[in-house]
């Protein structure tokens, strides 16, 4: 997580938490010199329309007053979905068992992208586990840029 990412989490989760929901992550991104500031939210009954609307008025409210983001952005909330990113270590512990597309900031015997089944979270190690093909890959916490939940129907 970027400083600035850590910054912001630590400004809106207040307000996302005010409305019984629980700040998933965050990220900013910037799109054909656009920045979006993109917020997930979620609950345990889940997420709907209503939530989502609440909270961005009210984090939007909080960002005119810090301005924490340079320049103008796009404000987008809502819910992880079930193709969910994961964030936070914690978010693969939780999600043991589930298949995963991950992609790494550096290759791992030459590639950068795996699918597969997170088999651990060794918290100890700060690694995590994911078998791809009947082969377990172990990798360290910091090397991976982002993964994603794979639904299964």
């Amino acid at each position: 997580m970027s400083s600035k990412t850590d910054q912001l989490e630590i400004l809106i989760e207040p307000t996302v938490n005010a409305f019984g929901c629980q700040l998933w992550g965050i990220q900013l991104l910037t799109h054909d010199g656009h920045n979006v500031l993109r917020i997930y939210i979620d609950k345990t009954s889940g997420v709907c329309l209503e939530d989502c609307e609440k909270v961005s008025r009210q984090v939007s409210a909080v960002l005119d007053v810090e301005d924490p983001v340079s320049g103008q952005y796009s404000l987008e909330v809502s819910s992880p979905g079930l193709d969910r990113p994961l964030f936070t270590f914690q978010h693969y512990a939780k999600n043991i068992g589930e298949k995963i597309n991950i992609q790494l900031h550096i290759a791992f015997e030459g590639q950068k992208k795996f699918c597969g089944v997170i088999s651990r979270a060794d918290s100890e190690k700060q690694e995590i586990g994911v078998v791809c093909d009947e082969h377990e890959f172990l990798f360290p916490f910091e090397t991976i840029k982002k993964a994603n939940i794979v639904p299964c129907f």
